[in-house]
């Protein structure tokens, strides 16, 4: 005679989905060890160097358009100073290029990082 008010707890099925996704959360990140290890390690080098590429991305850019500001200060004097403005549009540009470049670098770190062998 079985207990009808028995509630019995239901079997887990065996590939359970949150199971799966932990196994491959697990996967990916000792994939991702084991090509961090086969690059080797950076120096403190290669991070000064990253450093300077940000910091030229924006003062050439800053440089150029403070120069270009000066000369039209120069030929054409009156209330707008083109020195600040063009100094502010080359900061600006400077900007935008070192966001394009180091979203360019962390799209390539992400590629090698998560390449499948």
């Amino acid at each position: 005679m079985a207990d009808e008010g028995r509630n019995d707890p239901e079997p887990v099925p065996e590939g359970d989905a949150e199971e799966d996704q932990v196994t491959e959360s697990i996967g990916r990140h000792a994939s991702r060890k084991i090509k961090a290890r086969a690059v080797g390690k950076r120096s403190a080098w290669f991070g000064l160097g990253m450093f300077g590429m940000v910091g030229w991305s924006v003062a050439i850019p800053m440089l150029i358009c403070l120069a270009i500001g000066i000369w039209l200060d120069g030929r054409y004097p009156g209330r707008p100073s083109w020195t600040l403005m063009m100094l502010f549009l080359g900061i600006m540009l400077g900007s935008l290029n070192a966001w394009f470049w180091l979203q360019r670098e962390m799209k390539d770190i992400g590629r090698d990082t998560d390449e499948p062998e």
